[in-house]
């Protein structure tokens, strides 16, 4: 979104959406209205995903036992198209918000607020609301958080650097906010805000990159909701923003398109296979390793969130991006964001070498010590979809996807500055080409960026449901890397 108008008054009234070219005011509120056949996803036919709800009794089992909300929201009905994973998610999210744990419930479902805030996740936080109140919520809260407790509002600095720059968490603001007096956090009470913190910030990544509809309000006539809007037009709600196909106007007729996505998807397994008799037939050295892992963390730094902004000076868009009065209640410094881990000009900042600290050696002993059981619902739900595998690559069965789904998890980790010695990421430029590691990184850094084209623009050939299982991928991956900086961090203020 950019700046219209011919004149710097009319510019400070108005933005220009670099979709549809509409004319916008700032601060303007509007109605929209969901459609009853627009289904849980903007991104996913409605047909696909409800198909998947009517046969799978389990689902609908799982619902009843663990959902929060009482119903079948859209969330729950995209993950539905995996339902090993979903169970895992439903009851890790059900025993952090509902089942005994160091912190009241209200308390639980703000923070959820505040961590969905930091990427205007308007979905989440309408949801976390509604829950906040049913839960006994003070209602005063909700005007922001100069009316919250002063422990509530001490989080804002971890929530934030969580949410953006994991990397830049050090032992003295774990200190800071356990330190004794009346507003310090206990550390079991410290331990379940920063799982709830990262959770949330990854489910905001999930909603944004597959594109989750508003649920329909039938308390509302019509289903219509008054929606606070400043820099995004309609188009943009949703994440539908109404971008044409990649292939709308173009001359290629429809069989030239399939041959092209045809030999895209050949072109991918016969990478995968050449990689795999690579490495069976040598092994590259650790220095080998440790170079292609800083050659792929600096090529990260090209790799622009979203074909919408390349127009733009990072500055630029930074002044561009107004936060939504709704949302900015819950947050402090609103134009903080992600910086790359490896940005140029600035001293360099150590790598996280994940053998140093890993979650089954050291996050997952501290987490379940300090918040009982949470540490193995955790961990169940990160081999479930790490290992998650239908051993299908489009319309190819019988694929081993395993170097797949590594290059994907390792990618994101490899942003944060998490290195894996054992891992040669010359693989993930093998695999994974542009269009897919713009989504990456725009789902797992900027997702309140997404839209539908970079979605429809990676992996043409490929199910929805496979394009789903990435998404799943990408949160669980970032829920990990925020955790190990977190505990990592709360470990040295142990020791």
């Amino acid at each position: 979104m950019n700046r219209g108008g011919s004149s710097p008054s009319a510019a400070a009234n108005y933005l220009l959406c670099t979709n549809c070219r509409k004319v916008l005011r700032k601060d303007k509120r509007i109605r929209v209205s969901q459609p009853l056949t627009r289904g849980p996803s903007a991104f996913i036919p409605e047909k696909e995903v409800v198909q998947a709800n009517t046969v799978d009794e389990r689902t609908n089992f799982l619902v009843e036992e663990y959902s929060t909300s009482g119903r079948l929201d859209n969330i729950t009905q995209v993950m539905s198209l995996h339902t090993q994973y979903l169970e895992s998610f439903l009851r890790s999210q059900f025993y952090m918000l509902r089942m005994d744990g160091p912190l009241p419930l209200p308390y639980r479902h703000y923070i959820a607020i505040m961590a969905a805030a930091r990427h205007r996740c308007s979905y989440l936080i309408n949801m976390h609301v509604d829950e906040f109140l049913k839960t006994g919520g003070i209602p005063e809260w909700l005007n922001g958080l100069e009316y919250v407790p002063q422990r509530l509002k001490n989080l804002n600095e971890i929530n934030k650097l969580l949410a953006h720059r994991p990397w830049l968490i050090t032992k003295e603001h774990i200190q800071k906010l356990v330190k004794t007096g009346e507003n310090n956090w206990s550390l079991p009470e410290l331990v379940h805000a920063v799982v709830l913190l990262t959770h949330y910030h990854a489910l905001a990544s999930f909603v944004f990159g597959s594109g989750i509809n508003p649920e329909r309000d039938p308390e509302i006539s019509n289903g219509f909701r008054l929606i606070s809007v400043n820099n995004f037009c309609v188009c943009d709600l949703a994440n539908d923003n109404s971008i044409e196909n990649t292939f709308t106007g173009t001359i290629f007729n429809i069989n030239s398109i399939q041959h092209y996505l045809i030999c895209e998807l050949e072109a991918l397994m016969e990478r995968m296979k050449r990689l795999q008799e690579e490495r069976d037939d040598e092994e590259a050295s650790q220095e080998e390793m440790t170079t292609r892992f800083e050659k792929e963390k600096k090529e990260s730094l090209f790799v622009v969130s979203g074909d919408t902004f390349h127009s733009f000076p990072h500055s630029d868009f930074e002044d561009d991006m107004i936060v939504t009065s709704d949302v900015s209640r819950y947050i402090e410094d609103p134009g903080f964001g992600y910086e790359d881990f490896a940005r140029r000009g600035e001293e360099h900042l150590p790598t996280f070498r994940a053998q140093d600290y890993t979650w089954e050696n050291h996050g997952f002993s501290l987490v379940n010590r300090l918040y009982s059981d949470i540490g193995h619902l955790l961990d169940e739900k990160f081999r479930m979809v790490y290992n998650l595998t239908y051993n299908t690559m489009a319309t190819h069965e019988d694929v081993d996807t395993t170097m797949l789904r590594r290059a994907l998890f390792n990618y994101v980790h490899c942003m944060f500055g998490i290195r894996y010695d054992d891992y040669d990421y010359g693989e993930v430029n093998q695999l994974l080409e542009r269009s897919l590691k713009v989504y990456i990184k725009t789902v797992t850094c900027y997702p309140e960026r997404t839209t539908k084209r970079m979605y429809d623009s990676y992996w043409r050939q490929f199910k929805h449901s496979e394009k789903v299982h990435v998404n799943l991928l990408l949160m669980e991956a970032r829920m990990q890397a925020e955790l190990l900086y977190a505990l990592r961090a709360i470990t040295r203020h142990l020791t």
